[in-house]
């Protein structure tokens, strides 16, 4: 006599997407207010930088469109305004929406760049560092509290100078470079630190130790095995730190050792406006100050409820 056959359909397991809505982040993220709004605010600012030759309502990198008649004009809502020019205007004429538009452009991708060049560098370090041990791990600790002993925007700076001298000629492209590895070499010690010590306790475990005795490599275990364990607070740290990436490029900037001049920062827009805060034009250094403080909160936001949302010992 035959079995009877099942025909309960199988059940097709969820897809990645699925398990993360029905994750225990996702319904941290939807149940607090103040990461949904800061998202919002840093998802703006992201797409109004990234498509702001289209959404801009003047094109300020074409200098032939710029009219130096109508510099230093008030928002549009002032007596003297243009309703063409909603925030007002700079001192050459441009009009300060469109200019924050592109100079947002400019600090988030210094800002993102530098992160990502940073983490590179101090996950690989921190990774070699804790994995390996011995004179590895303390040379490169030492190196580590040597680069902690300045601050950051004084090893910035010098690495900024350094890289002026040394191309005296270069063209907006190496400076662009420039700056993002003056930045990241001032900031890759946080995730050297922090990998190191999540992967001294990683390389102690049962599936480490399992993977050495039937002969794995050192490498091999460390990049597929001990490396994905210890990025979640890598992610958190990166977070946190675009913020911090903007506001030195952003000072850098306000101190003429930043961003070429003809492509224009909010730092660069800050230190220009800064000139005519005393003689009445307030905007030219308000909204770029004022988007530069929102971009940092709003990722640094973001950050705090990322570390919290990731913390088993909180949920």
């Amino acid at each position: 006599m035959s079995e009877p056959v099942d025909s309960t359909p199988a059940v097709k397991a969820p897809g990645r997407f699925r398990r993360f809505l029905d994750g225990d982040v996702w319904f941290s993220f939807k149940t607090s207010p103040v990461a949904i709004v800061s998202a919002i605010v840093a998802l703006v600012f992201l797409v109004c930088s990234l498509g702001a030759n289209v959404i801009a309502p003047h094109d300020t990198q074409d200098l032939a469109k710029i009219e130096l008649g109508d510099a230093r004009l008030p928002p549009a809502w002032s007596a003297e305004g243009k309703s063409t020019y909603l925030l007002g205007t700079d001192d050459q004429g441009r009009d300060i929406l469109s200019a924050l538009m592109f100079g947002t452009r400019i600090s988030l991708v210094v800002g993102i760049a530098s992160v990502i060049v940073s983490m590179v560098l101090g996950v690989s370090l921190g990774l070699l560092a804790g994995f390996i041990g011995g004179r590895t791990d303390a040379f490169i600790m030492r190196v580590c509290d040597v680069m902690l002993s300045f601050p950051s925007i004084l090893v910035a700076l010098l690495v900024d100078g350094v890289g002026r001298a040394l191309f005296p000629n270069a063209h907006d492209l190496l400076a662009f470079v420039v700056l993002i590895v003056a930045i990241s070499l001032s900031g890759w010690v946080q995730y050297a630190r922090t990998v190191r010590g999540s992967t001294l306790v990683e390389r102690n475990k049962e599936y480490v130790q399992a993977a050495r005795v039937i002969g794995v490599s050192p490498m091999r275990i460390m990049r597929r095995h001990v490396l994905p364990n210890v990025m979640g607070p890598v992610f958190v740290l990166a977070t946190i730190q675009i913020a911090t990436a903007i506001i030195i490029e952003a000072t850098l900037s306000f101190l003429g050792v930043g961003v070429p001049p003809t492509s224009p920062s909010l730092g660069t827009m800050i230190r220009v406006g800064n000139d005519y805060l005393f003689s009445g034009e307030w905007w030219i250094t308000f909204f770029p100050g004022a988007v530069l403080v929102l971009i940092a909160l709003s990722v640094n936001l973001v950050g705090d409820w990322l570390r919290d949302a990731l913390n088993p010992r909180l949920r």
